[in-house]
């Protein structure tokens, strides 16, 4: 089963799915116009070759087929209930519009059969208000030009597009030499026990199990490691969600050698365990 992400474009004829599925064909989209809607499950089912190198399948399906309007219905309900996702693309446009572009196009409508063109696009309208209701997205196209289209199916397929994997930096830092400037969230470890007044400690740096073991074996400081995390644990997700790519937390002590060090070097421990990518770096600990 594909894993490629899925649009089904469809609406009122003459609302711009042509120049919509150039669009995504531009995006990088393997692009079928005019699908049946009962081969999609089989289509589907097909090895996609290069599928790394697609960025996802986009179909049009409307009313030139004959079987659309009493087949789309339990065809998609078929393909959700076997585990595929895909998003409906409606394109609407208002009657006078869409007048204007069939006169100037001189196509014919798919309905005009016994009907004069205003009476078939208000048949079209009428057949397709349930599949509109079924639409993730509806795209009123009246006032559009074809580059002004080609611009809202853009910004369509980047909405859809996987995040990337936020990328968390933790660094540590001295206050003596600077608050590093490209910080998200700052958090000031100087309230902890200073390992920098206990001799055997003071040459040693927040990396050595020592250093480590006095810091965070307070009291304080394991309080403090709790609601710390609840609040990065709470925070990452609602970064990721925002659609951000990276973040910086920065930690900071004096000197930026003992205390920051270790608190960075946990936090990093904790956030792995999460599954999220991130790397450490210490600014100032041979300073």
């Amino acid at each position: 089963m594909t894993t490629l992400k899925i649009f089904i474009i469809t609406g009122l004829s003459g609302s711009g799915k042509s120049v919509a599925l150039n669009a995504f064909e531009d995006a990088g989209f393997y692009c079928v116009d005019n699908l049946p809607v009962t081969l999609l499950p089989k289509f589907l089912e097909l090895p996609v070759e290069n599928e790394s190198e697609i960025a996802g399948l986009a179909f049009v399906m409307d009313i030139r087929e004959k079987g659309f309007l009493s087949s789309y219905a339990s065809v998609l309900e078929s393909l959700k209930q076997k585990g595929y996702h895909f998003e409906i693309l409606f394109l609407d446009a208002h009657e006078k519009v869409l007048l204007q572009r069939f006169s100037l196009t001189r196509r014919q409508h798919p309905l005009s059969k016994d009907k004069n063109l205003l009476e078939s696009i208000r048949a079209e309208q009428e057949q397709l208000q349930e599949l509109k209701k079924e639409a993730g997205t509806i795209l009123d196209t009246s006032n559009f030009t074809i580059h002004e289209l080609k611009a809202a199916i853009f910004n369509i397929v980047k909405k859809a597009e996987s995040p990337a994997e936020l990328r968390i930096h933790v660094q540590s830092f001295g206050y003596k030499f600077g608050v590093p400037i490209e910080s998200d969230l700052i958090m000031d470890v100087r309230f902890l026990a200073n390992p920098f007044f206990v001799t055997e400690l003071k040459p040693l740096d927040g990396e050595t199990e020592a250093v480590r073991k006095y810091v965070l074996e307070n009291p304080m400081a394991e309080g403090f490691m709790s609601k710390y995390m609840d609040l990065l644990d709470y925070l990452i997700p609602l970064y990721e969600k925002d659609g951000r790519s990276y973040l910086t937390i920065s930690i900071g002590c004096t000197g930026g050698r003992h205390r920051s060090v270790t608190i960075a070097r946990a936090i990093v421990e904790h956030v792995m365990k999460k599954g999220k990518q991130v790397k450490i770096t210490h600014r100032d600990i041979d300073r």
